[in-house]
């Protein structure tokens, strides 16, 4: 169904797996009836995942995947009610993501440049192509080597951009700088080392491991092996950093905002707008520390 008629992606999927696995755990220890359960019931176990130390964010997405469960068990008549709806929904709100300065994400790139083998090559086509587009990493590990433009002119190189399929399965267009370009053609030169055993494969990063591409957990653990090279705190690395980053940096930039709304495949602005706090904050903590009068006396 989350397929079907809401055009879920595996991310979400995979989410929504997990989070209804948990529920459905749950309900055989405590012996509940999917077709006669209240929203009590639901109201002590979405109390029992506060009890657990899960976030605001979790605990919303988990109320969300109940909605749509128990909406499931109406479509096919199992229920006439959601219990879901009668629960009290998480309060919003609203974190600054967190980001890196352009520097450090120089320092990154430049780090994994310096790396001349094979995985090397592969990391820093994934640390330019994420940082110059602004993918999710779930978009960018299942690339395909169909997302690879040509110039029609010029077949023997690549376009620069990409078309990629986001949240929603809105399409949605994805420029590449030079830099980008070419790290991306390095990596294609080595990328049958990668799995030699599916020379065939349509990944553009594909793997051994079962989902044959490099998982979003996998880059995200050489991301911070990168970090810590780099002598920058792994905690505050991740993928979903390096898309804060690019947002921030390029409205930092000038970059219009509802650009920055359109690369990033965001609906809302509202979701967008959120970097124009970022942008203040990280003002306001120049000034304080740069002007001779916002110093503090001793």
């Amino acid at each position: 169904m989350m397929i079907s008629s809401r055009g879920a992606s595996m991310a979400t999927l995979s989410s929504y797996r997990s989070d209804l696995d948990d529920f459905f755990a749950h309900a055989a220890r405590t012996k509940w009836d999917m077709q006669t359960l209240s929203h009590p019931e639901l109201t002590e176990y979405l109390a029992n995942l506060t009890q657990r130390g899960m976030s605001a964010a979790t605990l919303r997405r988990r109320r969300s995947a109940l909605t749509q469960w128990f909406k499931f068990l109406i479509s096919d008549q199992l229920r006439r009610d959601n219990p879901v709806l009668l629960t009290a929904s998480p309060r919003r709100t609203r974190e600054l993501p967190h980001v890196l300065s352009k520097e450090e994400v120089k320092k990154l790139v430049k780090l994994a440049h310096a790396d001349g083998t094979n995985e090397g090559t592969r990391l820093c086509a994934l640390m330019e192509l994420i940082y110059a587009s602004g993918m999710r990493v779930s978009e960018l590990v299942t690339l395909t080597t169909a997302h690879i433009q040509r110039n029609p002119k010029k077949r023997s190189e690549i376009a620069p951009y990409f078309m990629v399929r986001g949240k929603g399965s809105k399409d949605r267009l994805v420029p590449l700088h030079a830099s980008a370009i070419a790290a991306l053609e390095n990596y294609l030169e080595v990328r049958e080392q990668f799995a030699p055993t599916h020379k065939d494969s349509k990944w553009l990063f594909p793997s051994h491991g079962k989902s044959g591409h490099l998982t979003r957990q996998r880059f995200g653990q050489l991301l911070k092996t990168l970090c810590a090279d780099a002598h920058i705190d792994p905690a505050r690395c991740s993928p979903h950093t390096l898309r804060h980053s690019f947002a921030t940096h390029l409205l930092e930039g000038g970059a219009d905002l509802r650009i920055i709304q359109e690369l990033l495949g965001h609906v809302d602005i509202a979701t967008t707008q959120i970097y124009t706090h970022v942008a203040t904050s990280r003002l306001q903590k120049t000034m304080a520390k740069h002007h001779p009068l916002a110093r503090k006396r001793k």
